[in-house]
């Protein structure tokens, strides 16, 4: 699936660890789902996450968002339309670039090596379709450069973030982002608390290619729309999806 990230200003991530609302009719609104998370995460629940958004919204662009090649299988990626993995500029080295050089080292394995090999993440895509699934899945994953904000979120402990970004720096992974590693997207995610949009407008002046997405803290139209006049493509709302419905409905842009 081609997105248009012109039409894409609001975003829902869903963690597959927690239980979805009752009725996903929530959604109605939302450009485009996120799956994934940190804690209890298992590639089944993820997977499960995506089919019953799919299930209920047939057209909606859903992409999983791994922090962990264990999360990724044959399933997930043949079900989600693309796979995002982060590339945490202020973690540590393995969420940077120790996991993607783990997941691709086993996407460039032989395809007969891994035939038996009983290996549950990529591997089997590769064991059951041969090399063209190599091709595949290259195609499907996409990078996001991110930046942390929040020490005290499960996102900057999973990431070993130990510092936040200035906005000068912020700025500067902004610019890295598009015009070194050529990542389609940057993402500022404040994960649980608002940081308010002056991160946003620091990375939004560099950007003319890459989608800038802001998360954390997004719980009304007005932060909606102060976090997107500053300058975003789109918000990313997740914890009031799961936890307050109808404060989710209140998040989507008019």
């Amino acid at each position: 699936m081609t997105i248009d990230w012109d039409r894409i200003s609001h975003i829902t991530k869903v963690d597959p660890a927690k239980p979805l609302p009752s009725d996903l009719d929530v959604l109605e609104g939302t450009d485009l789902v996120l799956v994934g998370g940190s804690d209890d995460v298992t590639e089944a629940n993820t997977l499960a996450a995506i089919r019953s958004v799919k299930d209920a919204f047939p057209s909606m662009p859903v992409f999983q968002e791994p922090y962990s090649s264990a999360h990724v299988s044959k399933e997930t990626i043949e079900t989600a339309d693309s796979v995002a993995v982060p590339a945490v500029y202020n973690g540590d080295r393995n969420h940077f670039v120790g996991k993607h050089v783990d997941l691709f080292t086993e996407v460039g394995r032989k395809p007969e090596s891994l035939l038996g090999s009983g290996l549950p993440v990529v591997g089997d895509l590769i064991a059951s379709k041969g090399v063209d699934a190599i091709s595949e899945l290259t195609t499907n994953v996409i990078g996001e450069g991110y930046v942390v904000q929040h020490l005290e979120s499960t996102a900057a402990t999973t990431s070993g973030v130990e510092t936040t970004y200035t906005s000068e720096q912020v700025a500067g992974a902004a610019l890295a982002t598009e015009a070194f590693y050529g990542f389609p997207i940057f993402y500022v995610e404040y994960s649980g608390t608002y940081g308010g949009p002056e991160d946003v407008a620091a990375a939004a002046r560099y950007l003319e290619e890459t989608t800038l997405l802001y998360g954390g803290g997004i719980d009304s139209q007005s932060k909606t729309s102060e976090i997107l006049a500053a300058g975003a493509d789109a918000v990313v709302v997740g914890d009031c999806f799961h936890d307050d419905p109808e404060t989710f409905r209140e998040t989507i842009p008019e």
